[in-house]
Order: structure tokens, then sequence, then C-alpha cells
């Protein structure tokens, strides 16, 4: 069923062509074609001759769910076009209009598909619908790029980046078999668990599609991927599911959210580094790469809650001795979330215990971070007790829970948040000395609607809006206090919100579940900001409890929760730097610190993460090329992708130093042989 379009050809690297014959329009962006019907039904398909088919036939693609139909058929009644020059350039806007009519409604429905110059591939939608009847009508959801999707014959029929967040901590690239369903939802999917990156992406070995949304807030909407079982194609779309019916009422005009489609060839990657780059056209700004962010970490968390002052410090010997320039102080300090004074229970000399800690980092010529969990307070907390109107209030009256720390919401739209959370930050780093923040937990990622009447906002959603607000203050009262802090967002299993991600300089693997999750969480950040440190968290929660390997290749800072010395009563076995796992440590951040791969540039379009076999990543530095093979067993040849024909080659695995093959660009082949991973260096021989 899946044709090759061999007669879609396109001339022109970049074209923009609006085609108006037989009533079907027809607008074209680099590899990318849409057509629309007289109906205002659309199917999205590849030019690229190495792409079949997306879609064979007109589909529903944008529409009104009402509470007693459905809007479809709708007639076109015009079209025109126009040239554009805005800030992002030149390109064509295309406007369509037409009219839906039954039993007395009546809706003029507007798509405003714009196209542009500096981002080929991809089409930018602004839809609305002008209630033109006699009746109000009450809408249940809108859809946007609703499209079927033809699956190819071998399997699995697709490969997908899925960027919401859940308790299920899953993965976030996938493959999808039939039966497939997840609705991703990017507003609140459990009591503390939410938010992500509002793109979906399905792709096959020959291209993919990618949906999204495209506002500078974060906005609760859905990107369902649905495979169903017999159909022979998966659905995908952006839409917004109203919590009750909204009134459209007479004259009025509804708008949905500026989406957007786009195809590629490969996997994701090409998708999000577009995606990434029209959010920053649009005014998003990450944060500025910095330097003392990729350098190595240990954190205290080996010895977790119960860890003491004499912990830490017995620690910092060896932590200097294997060359790691961080030492964090994690979750067990406080009297309580919330209340992030110093325990005086566990730590009698208060600030001065910490201090001390501090102080004997620096002392040791490392750098100082500590966790903190920001917007979560515990109840009785001191922060609570002096404030009650800064909890963040649901509908039914009842604070928002945060199951995982037995803890609340704070609203990151009350004003008592900002001045507790600022002067949390000075005691932090002011006070006690410290050189970067470790904010952690899940719940960071997204809030629910306000409904605090004590102190009501603007409307109920200006708390989602206003959370990434939250983490600029954040960053920036850390910023002024020390130019160089490193200010890491760890949302605990979670796709980190998109919105968040300009106010951190560090990201990380979040409590990854697999050395898989290590690799395929570092090549979407580095995705979205490239040139931001990218942490692969301790080495401890990878394969086996030591896969350095899966950080390395994809240029992730290496870390480690190691405990010692030996003869500490309170340490866990599982983290024990015996005699053999030192060698091993001391090894891998010997090399670390050799080639800094972290700091170098990664190239994401060379190999599919889905289909090519062995898993390979790529990294650039200078002259030479990094690349990281993983498999489980491998017995084969391996393709070197990215290299200049007619030059020679030679093949170093750095890991245990010895010279794989020498070869030539124009057949960039290798047999190999390795279990688990192989990391290998290529220079010009």
């Amino acid at each position: 069923m899946n044709l090759r379009k061999s007669q879609l050809v396109i001339a022109l690297i970049f074209s923009l062509v609006f085609v108006s014959c037989s009533k079907t329009v027809v607008i074209q962006s680099g590899d990318l074609q849409i057509e629309f019907d007289d109906k205002l039904y659309s199917k999205v398909n590849s030019l690229s001759d190495k792409t079949y088919s997306f879609n064979d036939v007109f589909q529903l693609s944008e529409y009104l769910e009402t509470k007693n139909f459905k809007t479809k058929g709708f007639k076109i009644s015009e079209e025109t076009s126009y040239p554009l020059n805005e800030k992002f350039g030149p390109g064509l806007e295309t406007i369509l209009k037409g009219e839906f009519i039954k039993n007395g409604i009546c809706i003029t429905k507007i798509i405003s598909v714009k196209t542009y110059e500096a981002f080929p591939g991809i089409a930018i939608y602004d839809v609305q619908y002008v209630n033109c009847g006699k009746q109000d009508i009450q809408v249940n959801k809108w859809v946007n790029h609703n499209y079927n999707i033809m699956a190819q014959q071998e399997a699995p029929g697709f490969w997908s980046f899925q960027g919401s967040s859940s308790d299920a901590r899953a993965d976030w690239v996938l493959p999808v078999a039939p039966g497939f369903y997840q609705k991703n939802f990017m507003g609140m999917n459990q009591s503390d668990y939410g938010g992500g990156i509002p793109v979906t992406d399905l792709w096959r070995r020959d291209g993919g599609v990618a949906v999204g949304h495209l506002e500078l807030v974060p906005k609760e909407v859905s990107l369902p991927v649905d495979f169903d079982k017999y159909s022979g194609y998966a659905q995908i779309g952006v839409e917004n599911n109203y919590v009750s019916p909204t009134e459209f009422l007479i004259g009025d005009t509804l708008h949905t959210l500026q989406t957007f489609v786009s195809v590629h060839t490969g996997d994701y990657y090409a998708s999000l580094q577009l995606f990434s780059d029209i959010m920053q056209a649009k005014g998003i700004k990450f944060a500025e790469s910095e330097e003392e962010a990729f350098e190595s970490i240990w954190c205290g968390w080996g010895y977790e809650r119960k860890f003491t002052t004499e912990d830490i410090i017995s620690t910092l010997p060896k932590v200097k001795e294997l060359g790691i320039k961080w030492a964090v102080i994690d979750d067990g300090f406080q009297i309580a979330e919330g209340d992030w004074r110093i325990d005086k229970k566990r730590f009698p000399g208060g600030s001065k215990d910490m201090k001390r800690m501090v102080d004997a980092i620096h002392d040791h010529g490392l750098k100082a971070k500590l966790w903190w969990a920001p917007l979560a307070a515990d109840p009785g907390s001191k922060v609570i007790e002096e404030n009650p109107d800064i909890l963040l209030i649901n509908k039914d009256g009842a604070p928002q829970f945060i199951t995982w720390w037995d803890s609340y919401y704070l609203s990151p739209a009350a004003e008592a948040t900002i001045t507790h959370t600022l002067e949390t930050v000075e005691m932090f780093m002011n006070e006690w000395g410290f050189d970067g923040l470790k904010m952690d937990g899940q719940h960071m990622n997204a809030v629910p609607p306000e409904y605090n009447w004590n102190r009501p906002l603007e409307y109920p959603e200006k708390s989602i809006e206003m959370l990434p607000e939250f983490f600029k203050i954040v960053y920036e009262k850390a910023r002024e206090i020390n130019p160089h802090a490193v200010i890491e967002n760890c949302p605990c299993g979670t796709c980190m919100s998109f919105y968040n991600m300009p106010y951190t300089n560090q990201t990380v693997s979040s409590d990854p579940t697999s050395s898989w999750q290590i690799r395929l969480k570092g090549k979407t950040y580095k995705a979205i900001m490239p040139q931001t440190a990218y942490y692969g968290d301790h080495v401890e929660l990878s394969d086996n409890a030591s896969d350095f390997a899966s950080s390395f290749g994809v240029g992730a800072v290496l870390g480690t929760k190691f405990t010692w010395p030996a003869d500490n009563p309170t340490q866990s076995e599982s983290f024990l730097l015996t005699t053999e796992r030192e060698e091993k440590w001391k090894k891998w951040f010997i090399l670390y610190h050799d080639k800094m791969l972290s700091k170098e540039t990664y190239l994401g379009n060379l190999y599919d993460i889905g289909y090519d076999k062995p898993e390979t990543h790529v990294i650039v530095k200078e002259d030479t090329v990094y690349y990281a093979f993983y498999c489980e067993d491998w017995d084969g040849s391996i393709e070197l992708r990215g290299l200049e024909e007619e030059t020679a080659y030679i093949a170093f695995d750095y890991v245990l130093q010895n010279e794989i093959a020498t070869f030539n660009g124009d057949n960039p082949v290798i047999e190999v042989k390795f279990k688990e991973y192989l990391l290998i260096s290529v220079s010009k021989n």
C-alpha cells in the first residue's frame, strides 16, 4: 500500500508554492507538502525521494467537536496567499476559508498556514472558527493535524518521540506497534506529574511527521498517538479537550493554539531541533552555556537521608583523588520541605555544621552544590504557618498535594512564594556559600490551574503560565549571587517541561531507569539546547550500576554517588567504592577529564536511534570524530557516517587503547565485535 511518490519532484532546496487546481490547494516548504481539498480536508506528505506516502487520502484534519456534532464538510469559499517578510524572514501565508452549515448552524472556518524560507519542512497553523449562525454552540474540543500515518510493513511499524510526563516514568522514545495508545496530555497527569515537550514525532525508516504547538507558555493540550490494531495506520494530532463545554456564542470567534506540522527523514532529532529553533526565533531564550556545569560530580545521596557531617567530609579526599570537581549535599539536611533551615536534631551546630561541610568541600579544591525541592512545603512547615494563602488551591478548595514528598504545592503565582524562594536562595548561596543548586522533584515540571479565591488570579490557568517565570527568578537570583552558579533542573524521571529549560544551565537524565534512558534523554536535550551541559546522573542508576559508557558516548557529564571509607557502618554495600570499583571509576573519570566530550558538538542526524543497529551516537571534536555503539552482543559490520570521501582514516578504541581498523572514506564500513558498547575515535590517517 505504501507507494513511492516518484511523481512529486522538488526543483529547489526550498520552495513555497501555492497551487489551486481542481479545487485542490497545495502548500510546500522544503520536503513538506500539504494538500487541501474543497471541503478543507487535507493530507500531509514528504517530497523526499527517500520517503513513501504518509497519507493517500484527504482527511478531516482540523475540526471542532460539539455537544451534538463534529464540524466536517466545510465548503471552501476563499483561497488567498500573501508574501511574508516578518522577523522570521521571507515566507508565504496561505489563508483558506470555508463554511459549515447544518440544521441552522453556520460556522466559518479560517485556516492560516505560514511557511518560511529560514525554516524549510514545517508549516505553522493558526486556525479559527466564527459562529455565523443563529444558535449558541457548546464546544467539547478542538483538534488540529489529525493525520492517519500509514505504517510500513516491517516491525515496528513506527518509532516515536512522545514528550509527556507521568508516574510511569516511561521512555520518551519508544516503538509503536498495533494496539498502542498514549494520550500525551501536557497538563497534570497525576497529583505531581505533568508537563513536558509539546511535540509528538512519529517516524518510519523512510521518514516521519511531527506535530505540536508553538505557544510561548505551557498549555493543557494533548498530543495523542493511537495505532489501531486493524487499520494499518497510526493517528496523531493536537487536541484541546475542554474540562466543561465552552460556550461558542453567536458572533464569537474561537481560536485554537498556534500549531505546526513538519516532515523529516531520519529520527526525531531533526524535528525537535527545528521546533527549538522556531521557539527561539519567537522569543524563547536559553541560558548561556556555563563552563563549570561540564565538570564531573560526586553526590552524597549514596548515604541517603541519614548522612552526617563526617560522612561528607571523610569522603572528600577520595572525591578529590578521582579528579571529580563537584560535591553535592543532598536531601536530609532540612527541618522539612519548605523549612530549609538546618535540622538541629541531626546537626546540632545548625548553620555552622552546614558551613563546615561547605568549607571542607572548598578546602579540597571542589565546588559545592545543594539539593533543594522548590515549590514544595510539608503540612505544618513554617512557611505555610506564616503564609496560609501561599498554597496552590484546586477547584474543590483543597490544596494540591505532592505525593512523592508528602507535601503541598506552593503557588508559583503567589508573592509570598517568590519572597520565600528568594530568601531561601540567599541563605543557600550567600550565607552557606554554595556554588550551585540541584533543584529536584517531578512536581517542578507543571502545576494545575489555581482557584485560591483569597488572592484570585486573572484566570485559573495563569498559574500554569507563570511556572517558568518562577524558575527564571530562581536562576537570575542565583547567578546574581554567583555569576558562575550551576543550576540543575532534575524533574525526577520526567520529560522536563520545555518552558522550564531556559532557566537551567545543566539538564540531567533525572533518575533514569536504564542506560537506554540516559542515551535517549541525552539525544533529546542536545536537539533542543545543544550548548547546555547534560548530566548523565549517578552512574549507579545505569545498567549494572556501572555503565559509564552510556554517558560518555552521548557527551554527558559523569557523576557518581559512591560511599567511602569501607568501615563506615551506615553506608549501603551497593554504593561502596570497593577496590575493584575504584579502579574502574578512576579509569573513567580520568578518561572523561581527558576527552571532555560533553562540551563538544553532538551530531544527532547521522543515525536513527530506533531503526539503525547497533544504536549509534556521534560527537565531533576538532578533527576527530567519536563514535559510540551500543548493543548487547554485536558481531558484524558498522558504517561510520559523516566522514570525507577519498580520505584515509584510522579507527581507535580509546577505552581499550588499541587500533580497530584503517579504511577509506569512500567505503566507511569496518568489521567489529563487542558486547554492550564500543567507543572509538576516528581520525585522518
